[in-house]
């Protein structure tokens, strides 16, 4: 009885083994499906996007030139004003006073010099007769110069009071927007003091401060010396544009353009400022403001724009993507050259037809066997299916093994 239990537990575990190796036989399975996207080299725009900060494009102080007790203050916090608009009055009694005190003054010294220029006539008649000695007609001839010069000094007096009195009205230097004031109707101010009244910043056009490295602008540079970017060289003076994307993820809806490079490399840092110059009529750029600037640095003649999801990197940071080769996939290390939207722009490592995958990557690696089949791409990097394929696409997934 034994032996036979023993014959039968044999013929099971053969029956079991042959049903397994049956199951798992080399070849039982056929090429895998991939989705690929094929590459065809064409002119793309090569961007530089470098972190921002907006700044006014003119900031002025506003202080007082003359002391006194201010009377009023004639603007809110916020408003737009335009250069000369009166915004502070300064209590201006003792300097109209002084305006007063050098008119007298000047008229004064006026009659001064009619007499002096009247008794020279007469002296110089009386020397014609010789009934006057020299002497007395080079005395009379300086007294007129002396109260001429008399004239002069107080006339230059009385400006300097006009001066002082237009200086009790505290006017905008610039066109711009106003700040909250320091100081409000009855506060004493000084000529000689520190603290600003208000400060007016010119908010359209805003300026836009950019921070990239050396290292960058040596790569752009040798890029335009071997033709792979082709535009306009660092160190001419060309329209480069600057686009500007907000903190909050939308796009500043005007473009602006690159007006001033750094010449000096910062030794703790590495990295040179540039800035740029934007349009700003409804002030949605705020000075302080963090920002993205995309800069627009050339063409690549000949680049191919391969998605993102097909790129991946090595251990050395080498960016690598898996290509359809006669039914094999093949790896290449790529070069590349900063992205567009949602592709990057490789400038080496690929050939114009060159088929890289971009779907069914979790299931080959290096040297699977695969079906390549043609995908297209939404704008947002989502594979989509051609409509010849519409009708598997339910039942046979690009990634699925073929015969399945």
């Amino acid at each position: 009885m034994s032996a036979q239990r023993t014959a039968a537990a044999i013929l099971c575990w053969c029956l079991f083994s042959a049903a397994a190796l049956a199951q798992g036989a080399p070849g039982a399975a056929g090429p895998v499906q991939v989705g690929v996207v094929t590459l065809k080299a064409q002119a793309v725009p090569i961007t530089a996007e470098v972190p921002g900060r907006i700044t006014a494009s003119a900031t002025a102080d506003v202080r007082p030139q003359v002391g006194g007790i201010i009377k009023s203050v004639n603007f809110k916090a916020g408003q737009a004003v335009k250069a000369g608009d009166v915004l502070y009055q300064i209590d201006d009694a003792t300097y109209q006073a002084q305006v007063d005190l050098q008119a007298a003054a000047v008229q004064k010294a006026e009659a001064a010099v009619s007499t002096a220029q009247s008794t020279l006539t007469r002296d110089q008649q009386l020397a014609a007769s010789s009934n006057i000695s020299k002497s007395d007609l080079e005395a009379a001839e300086a007294a007129l110069a002396e109260a001429k010069a008399d004239v002069a000094s107080v006339q230059a007096s009385l400006k300097a009071a006009q001066i002082n009195l237009g200086f009790t009205q505290v006017t905008a230097p610039i066109d711009g927007v106003i700040s909250d004031t320091s100081v409000n109707a009855g506060a004493l101010v000084t000529a000689a003091q520190t603290t600003a009244l208000a400060t007016v910043r010119q908010l359209d056009p805003a300026l836009v401060n950019v921070v990239e490295t050396s290292a960058n602008l040596l790569r752009m540079r040798q890029q335009f010396e071997n033709g792979t970017v082709k535009g306009a060289q660092p160190g001419t003076d060309p329209v480069i544009a600057v686009h500007l994307i907000l903190e909050d993820g939308s796009a500043y809806p005007t473009a602006g353009q690159m007006t001033f490079r750094d010449v000096v490399v910062s030794e703790t840092t590495g990295t040179f400022t540039g800035q740029g110059t934007v349009p700003n009529p409804r002030h949605l750029l705020m000075p302080g403001m963090f920002v993205r600037a995309t800069i627009d640095i050339g063409t690549a003649p000949s680049a191919f724009l391969v998605p993102q999801r097909a790129v991946t990197f090595d251990a050395s940071g080498n960016p690598t993507a898996l290509f359809a080769e006669n039914g094999k996939t093949v790896s290449h290390t790529l070069t590349t050259n900063g992205n567009s939207g949602n592709d990057w722009v490789v400038t080496g490592g690929v050939s114009d037809g060159a088929q890289v995958i971009v779907d069914g990557l979790q299931k080959i690696s290096n040297g699977s066997s695969v079906a390549p089949v043609e995908v297209t791409l939404d704008a947002n990097g989502v594979v989509v299916e051609p409509a010849a394929a519409s009708t598997t696409a339910t039942t046979a997934p690009a990634t699925k093994p073929a015969g399945q």
